[in-house]
Order: C-alpha cells, then structure tokens, then sequence
C-alpha cells in the first residue's frame, strides 16, 4: 500500500466517524424529545426506548387504541397508518394538520418541538 492509499483511508475513516458521531448525536437528541412526548402525556418515559412498546403507547396517544400499531406492519397501509397516527398525534396535543405532516416528513425535528415546545396533551381527538 502506498502513501496515497494510506491517506485516502484515513480521510475516509475520519469522515466517517464525524457522520457516525453525528448520527449518534441526532438519535440521542430524537429519544430525549421522544420521552418529553411520552411524559407529557402521562406514560412512563423509559417506554419509549422498548421497540413495541414504545409504537403502542404512541398509538395510544394518537388514537386512543394502542394495538392499532399492529397495522404499522401491512406494507403499503403502513404508509397511510402513519400519515393519520402523525395527524391525530398532532391533534392530540393541540396543533394542526401541518404540524402532523411535519412530524411525518421530518420526526425528529418535529418530535423535539412536540416535546420542548409549549403544546399539552389534551388526548385523542375524534
């Protein structure tokens, strides 16, 4: 291996671990929001680092009934379910359609306003 080589390695081992770092860093970020989400609603926080758990407690909030999530695992209707878990999720906290089309196109983001921001759980909507 020559010096070119060795080079091109080590950028490429740099770069990647600032995107592993990063990545890391906006996962940590998305569950802190998360479990301001789940406390704000009454559920335990700690439930949304449990995989299922975490999907039925969420549906709960949204729709009121929590094995709903199950629907999460048809494929194409898992697409739809999540449009409307996203909207009614929203609703349930008193913001609008546009806040539940932010939390599906860009969740973590929207789950850290959701979670630091001023909005309350007032439950499911109908």
């Amino acid at each position: 291996m020559d010096s070119y080589d060795a080079m091109a390695v080590g950028i490429a081992t740099g770069v990647l671990t600032v995107y592993y770092i990063i990545i890391l860093a906006f996962l940590v970020l998305t569950l802190v929001g998360l479990w301001k989400v789940f406390t704000k609603a009454g559920k335990p926080g700690w439930a949304c680092l449990i995989p299922f758990y975490s999907q039925y407690c969420q549906f709960e909030m949204a729709w009121g009934n929590g094995w709903l999530f199950l629907l999460t695992m048809i494929p194409c209707v898992n697409i739809v379910v999540m449009v409307i878990y996203s909207i009614k999720l929203a609703k349930a906290f008193g913001q609008g359609t546009g806040f539940g089309l932010g939390l599906f196109f860009l969740s973590p983001i929207f789950t850290l306003i959701l979670g630091f921001g001023q909005a309350q759980y007032i439950g499911p909507q109908q």
